[in-house]
């Protein structure tokens, strides 16, 4: 049965996959943050990753309970914590069918929705509810039909809702696009009908250019997307959000007495934090700047759309990890090459970069001590002027990208662009690949390794400790934001947020997932 499971939700998941570009872009509302479609899959992708580590191979039960507690933990964004909404729905009615039948998916998708709507404090229509409200009323209108004939009733009508939300929801109507949300989880059950039916999933259909009223939108009153898991006991949700409330907007508290998320958009994610570990540990902290990720949307999509004209500089980044790859590119970068630590790329692939932007100039940004001379050959290489910028890191790459002008030239741009990394502080936590002696304490080879701008400052056996000696030595001087970027093997940041908003209530955090091999935590202070 755990193996069944397993193929649906890759199947989702490869829908999801094949279309988070496009859902990102359509995304508008409720904020125009440009991540929807990444959040769902990214949802997703936590249930695949709990099904293939899961022991219940018959337990209809017990991989249900999994399935639902993985999508919950892995929820992303609004988007995904209704998502995971949705599959504890589902989840719950399936662990007590006796076979899977259409009769058994109409139940499910009821269940589902009603669990959708109950998560929201004041549910809107046009939206991913709508959508899995209309496939719940197909369903029980269809259980004469065999699974494959279901779900491709299911695909059709679930098209028609989602274009359905183009006129029910205002801001959508002005913007003349559909809901991202509910074209996710249409993606979902099409992922899932080309599964049953043995089909391969169709070509992903190609979306006319979004009008300028799609691409400019009015970013929320609110500054920081910000969501956590809290764990304990007796957990009580309504407590949660009465305290979460007068903080800001977009409120979700989903989840049991053992486990809650918690999604809100709020200027203050230190109060929300502190909320949260009044009630019990708090884990997998996400904080987003939702008006920084607006600006990049719309300069990403001015760019692709062609309404931006007067491009003239492109920026190639060389970059570890899907996480940071999507960073990048949001915030403008149109050449992301993959290489970092100990995978540097060649002076061929950055050269087919550069000339892969087709712009009239073009800036590198190395990102890499090591990939430094590499870019030099490529920009000396190439046919059109590119200036170097030799940031050092991720997180300096990162800071040089928010003084990118792509209308400016790219000598005026390396310039800013270089003074901007350079103003940044940077910070890593690594694992020691040998011993190394940090103020006089031996760390040994396998041990957490803390660094300040390059340099060894802390070490031990415990992540959370190193972390925070690292954090207090960039936040010896002032600073106004801390940026905190995970990896491969994402730590639990929790704890440690929740120290830096007691500590530093004036200081602004961000937390995004990364994905670099090698250093499972990334820190930038500006």
């Amino acid at each position: 049965m755990r193996t069944a499971v397993l193929e649906l939700v890759r199947a989702a998941e490869s829908a999801l996959e094949r279309n988070r570009a496009r859902l990102d872009d359509l995304n508008v509302f409720p904020v125009p943050d440009g991540d929807t479609g990444t959040n769902m899959l990214f949802t997703v992708r936590a249930v695949t990753e709990a099904l293939q580590q899961s022991v219940a191979k018959s337990d209809r039960v017990g991989l249900a309970d999994e399935v639902a507690h993985a999508a919950l933990l892995g929820a992303r964004g609004n988007s995904g914590v209704i998502l995971s909404q949705i599959v504890r729905g589902a989840s719950d009615a399936l662990a007590g069918a006796e076979r899977l039948d259409a009769t058994t998916v109409a139940e499910a998708l009821r269940r589902a929705s009603d669990e959708a709507y109950a998560a929201v404090q004041e549910p809107v229509e046009g939206t991913i509810l709508t959508a899995i409200r209309a496939l719940a009323d197909e369903a029980e209108t269809r259980t004469a039909l065999d699974l494959p004939q279901l779900f491709a009733e299911l695909v059709r009508r679930g098209d028609e809702a989602v274009e359905q939300t183009r006129d029910q929801l205002e801001v959508l109507r002005k913007a003349g696009v559909v809901d991202a949300g509910a074209a996710g989880l249409v993606e979902i059950v099409r992922g899932i009908a080309a599964h049953i039916a043995g089909e391969p999933l169709p070509d992903v259909v190609e979306v006319e250019r979004l009008a300028p009223e799609a691409v400019h939108q009015e970013a929320s009153r609110f500054r920081y997307c910000t969501v956590f898991v809290v764990e304990g006991e007796g957990l009580d949700a309504s407590a949660l959000e009465r305290e979460l409330t007068p903080l800001g907007d977009s409120l979700l508290v989903v989840g049991d007495a053992t486990a809650l998320k918690a999604h809100v958009h709020t200027d203050d994610p230190g109060a929300a934090l502190r909320a949260g570990t009044a009630l019990g540990v708090i884990e997998r902290v996400e904080i987003g700047n939702m008006h920084v990720q607006s600006a990049q949307r719309e300069d990403r999509l001015a760019t692709q759309t062609g309404l931006d004209e007067g491009r003239k500089t492109a920026v190639v980044a060389v970059v570890a990890g899907e996480g940071n790859r999507r960073l990048f590119e949001s915030m403008g970068a149109t050449g992301v090459v993959d290489g970092g630590e100990t995978m540097n790329p060649s002076t061929e692939e950055l050269l087919e970069a550069i000339e892969g932007t087709r712009a009239a100039e073009a800036v590198v940004l190395a990102n890499n001590d090591n990939v430094v001379l590499a870019a030099r050959q490529a920009a000396r290489l190439a046919k059109i002027p590119v200036h170097v910028v030799p940031s050092s890191s991720i997180q300096a790459g990162l800071a040089a990208m928010l003084a990118y002008e792509p209308t400016a030239g790219a000598e005026t741009n390396a310039v800013a662009m270089e003074e901007t990394a350079a103003a940044v502080a940077t910070g890593a936590v690594t694992v020691a690949s040998r011993a190394v002696s940090v103020d006089g304490m031996q760390v040994a080879r396998g041990a957490y390794l803390g660094l300040a701008e390059g340099e060894p400052v802390a070490g031990g056996t415990s992540f959370a400790t190193v972390a925070d000696s690292v954090v207090e030595r960039l936040l010896a001087e002032p600073r106004d934001v801390l940026t905190f970027i995970t990896g491969e093997e994402e730590p639990e940041l929790g704890p440690l947020l929740a120290r830096v908003a007691e500590r530093h209530p004036e200081l602004e955090l961000e937390v995004h997932p990364g994905g670099q091999p090698h250093y499972p935590l990334l820190i930038a202070a500006e």
